[in-house]
């Protein structure tokens, strides 16, 4: 386990820490940040072994990485815009399978009519996010799910400010419309 003051370092001392060879610091890295990795891969791939796989290879990629890692962003940009292109890979080898996201808080205090409303409504949502194209499902996922700013999704995807402001304008209004019959 862990101990109690390594959750105080930051991440920059943790990569170089890893550069010099500290496996240990790898490992706190993937305990702080392997839940939102795979979160990220999991909503813009829609499929949990794809997800499963792309946090392994982003990982990977930190640690073999982690001699030539300069903190010009913080290490969770770096380690989005590492996901995202895994994805973005992923996109091009295949096209998503559409599996469903993870469902969110604890379903025990709901009753059963407004659980399988609300599944209903959340596979709607999923089918539709799935269903844009793929630079808009990106700047979707990462602005909506991962709370980025403009300007972090820029710099995680490597495109314009106005690029990304423009995929998530068309992207919202795609799921409005896609979505209009849907009951609030």
């Amino acid at each position: 386990m862990t101990e109690p003051r390594e959750n105080n370092i930051a991440d920059r001392e943790l990569m170089q820490r890893l550069a010099a060879g500290d496996r240990a610091a790898l490992a706190t890295l993937v305990v702080r940040h392997q839940r939102r990795a795979f979160a990220l891969a999991y909503r813009t791939t829609g499929d949990l072994t794809t997800a499963e796989d792309i946090t392994q290879e982003a990982f990977l990629r930190v640690w073999r990485s982690a001699d030539r890692y300069q903190p010009s962003a913080r290490f969770t940009t770096w380690l989005h815009r590492i996901v995202v292109n895994l994805c973005l890979d992923s996109f091009r080898r295949r096209r998503p399978q559409g599996g469903d996201p993870p469902d969110g808080p604890d379903e025990a205090a709901v009753e059963p009519q407004a659980l399988l409303e609300r599944d209903e409504r959340a596979r709607q949502v999923r089918r539709a996010v799935a269903a844009l194209p793929e630079r808009q499902r990106v700047a979707l996922v990462l602005h909506r799910f991962s709370e980025l700013p403009l300007r972090e999704i820029a710099e995680v995807t490597d495109w314009s400010e106005s690029a990304v402001e423009s995929l998530l304008v068309r992207a919202y209004a795609a799921l409005r419309k896609s979505l209009k019959d849907l009951e609030t």
